[in-house]
Parts: structure tokens; sequence; C-alpha cells
């Protein structure tokens, strides 16, 4: 068959059928032909989506391995040593990639299986470990239980001066086989749990024959920066002054978990925000942490993502209950915790990135009743200062007018003939009344006359001097009893003017300068004068913290996940140490505090956490003010980031390993 007969067999059988859709759209009215046709277009949309929501419900995103993701830092390591993880943040996070722990926390923080293949509790007092098998340290050595003792046994050494000694105190180790672990506690410790997450392994064959006093510094070498965790360093690079200017780490092939699918994680170190805004803008760095919410208007500028990151972790004022005179003074501290606004504070500070609270537990963080009798109220605070006798004068601050003891006149005993300086002040506090010393002769000899005046004055005052010692006529001899009434009565006594001045301390990093001068203004609102002295944090621990050297004291605190005020209220966490700031001592809180560390029941433990709450905030020994939120931001290059709740900010990489490169 020809193309041209194929071409018309076709006009043949095909035209006919043409026609007829001609036909068709002509008997259709212009309504019908509307509706026709949007019926069409709507059924090939609708086929559209049809097929590609089929198409994603069927397709699955594979992260692949590769990439380096960089990260700003503002400040530089100290110690990348677990043993003496101080407030730093780099020594935190790069501690937290390194090193490894029998357990950590997940991604919204609560505990999961770290090191540890499976555990076991008993009694709230016995724990019982069984390790992973294959664990090796980033040098191809094993892991062992050998190296978890070994770890305890140096924080528990007062040699090496660790920062977690406290904790461990008391805390028997020991190997229960191959791979079990078991550590048993003189007293039962619900939170016990926290405390192995912080216990971050070192390895017995790098550092068993290093000296207590280099230990602390070795770990900022490349050759003894060994751990078992995620991650390993590849480089350390200084500039020529020893300023380290960046930290490599890579991918550990060896890890027992989840390898990491990013091949590489470097942190860059800066000296301010703005250096660090300026990496962020030329796109040295992908991203960063930070707490500073002004920072935010800048970050949505760029095509940046922005994590919000909640942590039990709030900033307080601490009174000194032992070296400051008026602030032992319950009243004071009272009219104290309702002179601060909170609300101001967390507006201007924070911009209400936050929340105010009024308690130590951050109530609504761990669903406990909130309290309501400590809110902002100037109008209470004034009153309770005024009948402390804190009274504004004319210049607007508040003075207290008290009576001066007065010198002790007569340090000794006098008698009948005596001629000494003491006989003539005698004479002198006789003189005053008439009745007792009516010649009111002042010579300094201590005459007849003179006697006579002794023996009216005890018997005016027999009660005090003759009945107690059993006499009924006066002697005239100037005995105990009889200068102890002289001297009160005698003695200069002069009016004291006492200022309402307090003397706030604090670092000198954000949020708390920003902090501490809101205070200051509010409480000269009040009429009270207060200096801010801003340290810096390096010197906080050795300077106020060691000491107990301030008068009030802002400062932030981290809970952890599972609520133990005991560290931070108990009576024998007053020195240092010991966390109890305030200096904070009562017998009913004490008791409650050993209550909630050794319950095992949730309900129990919540029952006494409220009514410590209560007891806590009768007596006032801090002022608890905001709880702010972190931030972390990074490019739309990084995947697989989940974590929402922290514990610290170092916790952010908790599930670094299903973190990947788009």
């Amino acid at each position: 068959m020809t193309i041209f007969s194929k071409i018309k067999t076709f006009s043949i059988q095909v035209l006919p059928k043409l026609s007829q859709w001609q036909n068709f759209f002509k008997i259709l009215s212009r309504k019908e032909k509307y509706f026709f046709f949007s019926f069409v277009f709507l059924t090939i949309i609708s086929l559209f989506f049809l097929t590609f929501d089929w198409y994603f419900k069927n397709t699955f995103f594979i992260p692949t391995t590769g990439g380096e993701y960089k990260e700003g830092i503002i400040g530089q390591p100290r110690f990348i040593n677990p043993l003496y993880l101080s407030i730093n943040d780099p020594d935190r996070d790069l501690v937290n990639l390194l090193f490894s722990s029998l357990l950590k926390y997940d991604g919204q923080g609560g505990i999961t299986k770290d090191l540890a293949k499976e555990f076991q509790i008993k009694e709230n007092k016995n724990f019982y470990f069984q390790l992973k098998e294959n664990v090796f340290w980033h040098d191809g050595q094993p892991l062992t239980v050998e190296d978890i003792v070994f770890t305890v046994e140096l924080i528990q050494n007062p040699q090496y001066k660790s920062s977690q000694r406290i904790e461990w105190s008391g805390v028997k180790v020991e190997k229960e086989g191959k791979n079990k672990i078991s550590f048993h506690l003189q007293k039962k410790y619900s939170a016990f749990l926290e405390t192995i997450i912080r216990l971050k392994i070192l390895p017995k064959h790098i550092f068993q024959d290093i000296p207590p006093d280099d230990l602390p510094w070795v770990l900022g070498v490349e050759k003894h920066l060994v751990g078992s965790g995620p991650f390993l360093l590849e480089e350390i690079k200084r500039d020529k002054s020893g300023y380290i200017k960046k930290i490599i780490l890579k991918k550990n092939e060896k890890f027992y978990s989840l390898k990491p699918f990013l091949e590489k994680i470097s942190f860059y170190f800066y000296e301010n925000s703005e250096t660090l805004f300026s990496a962020l803008r030329s796109k040295k760095i992908d991203g960063f942490v930070f707490s500073d919410p002004h920072y935010l208007k800048k970050i949505k500028q760029q095509n940046l993502k922005i994590h919000y990151l909640f942590s039990p972790r709030y900033f307080a004022l601490f009174f000194n209950l032992n070296d400051s005179e008026i602030l032992k003074n319950k009243e004071i501290r009272k009219a104290l915790s309702y002179a601060f606004d909170k609300k101001e504070i967390l507006e201007k500070v924070f911009l209400d990135q936050g929340q105010i609270i009024d308690s130590p537990f951050l109530s609504e963080h761990f669903g406990f009743n909130i309290p309501t009798d400590s809110k902002f109220n100037p109008i209470k605070a004034k009153e309770i200062l005024d009948q402390q006798g804190f009274r504004l004068n004319q210049g607007g601050q508040r003075i207290k007018s008290q009576e001066k003891k007065g010198t002790i006149l007569f340090k000794k005993n006098l008698k009948y003939k005596d001629k000494e300086e003491d006989v003539q002040e005698l004479q002198k506090c006789l003189a005053r009344d008439k009745k007792i010393y009516p010649e009111g002769e002042i010579n300094g000899y201590f005459g007849l006359k003179t006697k006579q005046a002794v023996i009216r004055f005890q018997e005016k005052y027999a009660s005090e001097i003759l009945l107690p010692a059993g006499l009924k006529k006066g002697n005239g001899e100037i005995k105990s009893l009889t200068r102890q009434k002289l001297n009160q009565i005698c003695s200069k006594k002069t009016q004291e003017i006492i200022p309402l001045e307090l003397k706030l301390t604090t670092s000198d990093k954000f949020p708390l300068t920003e902090i501490a001068e809101i205070l200051k203004k509010q409480l000269e609102v009040l009429g009270i004068k207060a200096r801010v002295k801003e340290i810096p944090l390096a010197e906080l621990q050795a300077d106020v913290l060691t000491k107990r050297n301030f008068e009030m004291f802002l400062f932030g605190q981290s809970l952890g996940q599972i609520p133990d005020p005991f560290v931070f209220w108990h009576s024998s966490q007053k020195e240092y140490p010991g966390l109890n700031i305030a200096g904070y001592q009562s017998k009913e809180a004490d008791a409650l505090l050993l209550e909630i560390r050794e319950s095992i029941n949730e309900e129990e433990r919540k029952t006494s956490l409220e009514k410590f709450q209560k007891i806590i905030l009768n007596d006032n020994p801090a002022v608890f003010l905001v709880q702010n939120y972190s931030f972390y931001v990074f490019g739309p290059k990084l995947k697989g980031y989940s974590v929402k709740n922290i514990n610290l900010l170092s916790d952010r990489f908790v599930e670094i390993e299903n973190w990947h490169i788009k």
C-alpha cells in the first residue's frame, strides 16, 4: 500500500470522527463549553499533582557521605579535657565531639545509650552497665572497662583537682567482667544517670603516666587529643602568637555507632561577634550558635535556617547570706523579691525570646505548679523597706538611723580612795543625776562623797546590781554588776546612719552586663543605691565563686533534665566546690533535698520538689529572673538537624551522625 492510499484510508476513517467532535462543540452553548473545558483543565491538573504526590511518597532521599561543615565560635579553647570542663563553651563543644560517655542525651532532652549496650538500676544506688563490642579509640586501641575505671579514679583523686570530683565522691566503681562495669553509691540518687552522661572517658594507655600538674594542659596538644567520639582531630591551626584560628575534625571511621555522613567539621575561632558575622557574610563559615536575640534581625536578612534551642537554664540574683549584714535580714530579701520588673528584662535584653521565672525549677519545663507569690510589686517592696527603718531622705536615698553602741568606759573594778582616770569618768557619770551625786565634784579621787554616790546608784538599780549579788544594801564598790550598769547608762550613745547600698557582682559578658544595668536602675527607683562590678569570665571562679566574694551575684544556673537541687541549695554545699552560692541553710529544706535525691517514685519527687519550692521562695536566698532561648543558625545545604531540647549548648551535637550536606 502506497503512502497516498494510507492517507486516503486515514481520512475516510478519522475525518468523520473529527466532524462528529465539531458537531459536538456546535451543539454546546457558550456556558456549557466553559464548564467542559474547565473540567478538562482540572482533570489534567489533578492527574499532574497525583502523579507528583505518588512520586514523593514513594521516593526517599538518602544522604550521602562527604562534605564539610564549618562553624564559627567566639572565644578560645582552654582545657579540651573532660576532667576540667569549665564554663567555657568552646571546650565543651570539642569534648562532646571527640569523647564518649556510657550514656548521652537524645535530641529531645531524653537519656539514651552511647557506649553502653545495656544498663540496669537497682535500689536507685547500684548501676550496672554492659559495654558495646568493638569500641576503639581514635588511635585504633580497644576501649575497655579499665579505661572507665581509670577515668573515674582520676576524677576522684584530689591531686588532679577535677571539677567533677564532688559528684563522684563516695562512688565505688567495679569491673564486673570483660565488658561489664558497676557503680555503687553510698546513698540513693535519682539523677545519677546525668552524672554518668557527664563522664567522658579518657584512654588509660595515653594518660596513665602523666603527672597531675600536667594533665589539665596536655589535651591541648594534638598527640594527646585521642577519644572515641564520632570525630577525631585532624589539625589545629595557630597564628604566630599561639592564638588558635581553626580546629579541623574528621569523621571517625572506627566509630562504634552510626558513622557520621559529614567528612569533616571545622571550627573557626573569633574574638567578637563583628568578626564572626563578617565571616558568615563572606561564607567562610556555615553557621554558629548564639544567645543574643539582637542578632536575629541580621540573621533573617540572610538565607539561613534558625533553630530555637530550649534548655533548663535560668538567670538569678543570689544573695550572700553569710557575709552581708543587710542581706542577712530576711525581710530585706523579701522586699528585693518584689523589687524587680522581670518583664522589662525579658523585653529589653532578650526581645521576649524566653520567659519570666519565679522558681529555681522552671515550673513549666518540669510540669510543677507555678508559684504566684513572688511577682513584681514595688508598693509591697517600699512598705517592707519602710517597716525595716530604711526610709527615703531628701536626696531620694533610703537610709536607716539607729543608736550606735557606746564605748565601754569602765573595764576594771574601782574602790574607795582610788586615784585613777577612770574615777574622773565615774564622777562625770554619777553627776548626771543630781539625786545620786548632788555634790557633783569631779576631782579624780574616789572619796567619801563619791562612795556615797555609788551606794545611791547601786540601791536605785538594786534589782540589777544588788539582788543578783545577794546584797540588800549598796557597798560603794565598783565591781562587775555595778560596772556593767554604769557602762549601760554612762556610755556615750550616738546616732548611726546606715545607707541602703548594695554591690552587684557579675560577668562582663552578654546578657549579664545588660541584666545588671536594668537591676541597678530598678533598685535606684526604690531609693537603693547599687554598684555593679563586672568581672571577666575567667576570673569569676577564682575570685568570686571560690571565695564567695560578693554581696549580690548575678549569674546563670543550668539544671539537668532530672531536677536535682541538692548541689545548689543543700547546706553541705555551702563551701567551694559546692554550688550553694548563697550559703543557704535550712534543716527543713535539707531533709526535703535528701528525699528528692533518693526518691524513685516520680509523684513523690514532684510533691517534695513543690514543698521545697515553697520553702525556698519564703526564705528568698535568691531572686529568680528569666529563662532565655538560644539559637542555632546554618545555611540551607546542611540537612538532618532535629535537636530542640538541650541541657548545655554543646548538646546541639548529640545527633551529629545524622547531619549531612545536600
